[in-house]
């Protein structure tokens, strides 16, 4: 029963700074991950360490437990067959209603560790002539301080280099440095890393063209998720493009966002004019 006191009170710390709540089938990851910190500050067990962070939630302690909680669970690539609609077709689409301006933002928002990033940055490099002479904008930012540090070096172990970066990519973008792999500086430049929290305004980053929000909102309590739905609403531009993971759903959970009428499993905002709608209004005008 301690112990089941302890993991509440480590979640009201996790779901307080992040929105993220800690269900009760991640403890035991969690425990894990506490694990390094517990042995480095001498602490015997989680609930010593909870009784150490009730009376002190804003120390350093606090910071390395909320950090080392967050799942920064990622890889390459990630649902390849959504990845290479949006780095298709929507791209294509996108560079299509952006003619004029040659200028295209878009935003890899709970980035964890950057391997979202850089991978939209491969896509775009693999097809340079498509976009030369466009001025495109990755906006990369997460919660975590210490996933972003390993973001804006872009080192990764062999075993996160290997999970869904095909080994010409890596050959080509990367560059062995004893038992890791650096991103080479032409792809790290593409990129601007920074820290941010989903549930606070992002306005000051300005409006997105593209948003991606993935694998994120699954993990926040109803309420909260709804608040960051609309936060998202409030930095995508009025014809831009939200990409949610897999297995997450605007459905039932805001009407700011709708299924995109063009690109199946990505979603618009509830206020754009659907394509027949706009083909109407040019008629009549």
């Amino acid at each position: 029963m301690q112990t089941e006191i302890a993991y509440k009170k480590l979640s009201d710390l996790l779901e307080e700074r992040t929105g993220q709540v800690l269900v009760a089938n991640r403890h035991w990851r969690v425990e894990m991950a506490l694990k390094p910190i517990m042995r480095e500050n001498s602490i015997p067990d989680v609930n010593t360490l909870a009784a150490i962070l009730d009376g002190d939630t804003s120390s350093k302690l606090a910071k390395q437990c909320v950090e080392a909680m967050i799942n920064n669970e990622t890889c390459f690539f990630r649902d390849q067959a959504n990845f290479a609609l949006l780095t298709g077709p929507i791209f294509d689409s996108m560079r299509e209603h952006r003619s004029q301006s040659k200028r295209i933002r878009i935003w890899s928002s709970a980035c964890s560790t950057g391997q979202e990033a850089y991978s939209i940055a491969m896509s775009l490099s693999e097809n340079r002539d498509k976009w030369r002479d466009w001025n495109i904008q990755i906006m990369a930012t997460d919660v975590s301080g210490a996933a972003l540090d390993q973001a804006r070096a872009g080192r990764y172990s062999q075993f996160e280099i290997q999970r869904g970066l095909p080994v010409t990519m890596m050959l080509k973008y990367f560059t062995q440095d004893g038992e890791e792999w650096v991103a080479n500086p032409s792809l790290s430049k593409m990129i601007n890393f920074g820290e941010h929290n989903m549930l606070k305004p992002g306005h000051h980053m300005g409006q997105f063209d593209i948003i991606l929000c993935r694998n994120m909102l699954m993990y926040l309590c109803d309420d909260k998720r709804k608040a960051a739905l609309e936060l998202l609403n409030g930095s995508l531009a009025p014809d831009g493009i939200l990409m949610l993971g897999a297995a997450e759903t605007v459905i039932g959970q805001t009407e700011k966002f709708r299924s995109s009428s063009e690109f199946r499993g990505f979603y618009e905002k509830s206020d754009r004019p659907t394509a027949d709608a706009m083909f109407t209004r040019r008629a009549t005008a």
